[in-house]
């Protein structure tokens, strides 16, 4: 089964626990049971208050890209691999009346679930949207700002969709994204397994392929700013009950994998491929 397939099941699994009543986690998997150490603790309760529980139990992100965003009245925010629509709520309400805020989902089962979230919310000023984020359904140079949280690592075309992320960004504007990245090499067997891959780990980029990924596709201005660092007991969780020895595993990924929020523009002029009329 390929990548795609493995992340459309597991997160289509998710949105229909958190729709009976169940909670959800980066990945879906029982073995990832509670969520910690990545999706824990990343939104307040000034955030989350006004939101339906089903909205925060159905976040699978390792960061939360709309408080360390800049996001300003009357702009459109498009938010690659939305779920459950925590992200896109938010940006709604940080934009106000006069802006837009985009979720993009590939699961139909998760894009239900957000847009019931965004009815028993009442924000009016967002629109999901059912596609890939390697093919965006949006006109070039149409949004302000995309935000992503935790989904570009499961991708297995990162470079498409950067490619992407800048062709729909108007000229200036900003990509900021969570996502989690990795500090030096990382086992093959961690690389290898779909079930990490799903869980948000194996698919991360190294910080150093994400800053040169970023600027192939027309990038300036990139930051990557560390928000977590992953122990030893970290990856534990992360490994238990997926059939690898966890003990020689922890020790090889101690420090490497972090959560960090990504910061790049698309230049205000630029012949850049993606910088179309």
């Amino acid at each position: 089964m390929e990548i795609k397939e493995v992340v459309k099941e597991k997160y289509g699994q998710a949105a229909l626990r958190v729709q009976s009543g169940g909670s959800s986690c980066c990945g879906a998997s029982a073995a990832f049971d509670g969520c910690d150490p990545i999706t824990s603790n990343l939104y307040d309760a000034s955030q989350t208050g006004a939101l339906p529980e089903e909205a925060v139990l159905a976040s699978l992100g390792c960061g939360n890209p709309t408080a360390l965003a800049q996001l300003n009245a009357g702009e459109t925010v498009l938010d690659l691999g939305s779920g459950g629509g925590i992200d896109v709520l938010l940006s709604a309400r940080r934009v106000g009346s006069t802006g837009k805020a985009y979720g993009l989902d590939m699961t139909d089962e998760m894009l239900a679930l957000a847009r019931g979230n965004q009815r028993k919310a009442g924000v009016e000023n967002a629109e999901f949207l059912k596609g890939e984020i390697e093919h965006i359904p949006l006109p070039d140079n149409s949004v302000d700002v995309v935000i992503s949280n935790c989904v570009i690592n499961l991708s297995a075309d990162k470079d498409r969709v950067l490619r992407e992320a800048f062709r729909v960004l108007k000229r200036g504007g900003r990509f900021a994204v969570s996502d989690v990245v990795t500090r030096g090499d990382v086992p093959g067997e961690v690389r290898q397994n779909m079930l990490l891959w799903v869980g948000c780990i194996a698919g991360a980029l190294q910080d150093a392929e994400y800053i040169t990924k970023l600027t192939a596709a027309g990038f300036e201005g990139i930051e990557i700013e560390p928000t977590r660092v992953y122990s030893i007991e970290d990856a534990r969780t992360f490994l238990t009950g997926l059939g690898v020895d966890v003990d020689a595993m922890a020790e090889a990924v101690e420090g490497k994998f972090i959560s960090a929020f990504i910061r790049a523009t698309k230049p205000a002029s630029c012949c850049a491929p993606g910088c179309r009329a």
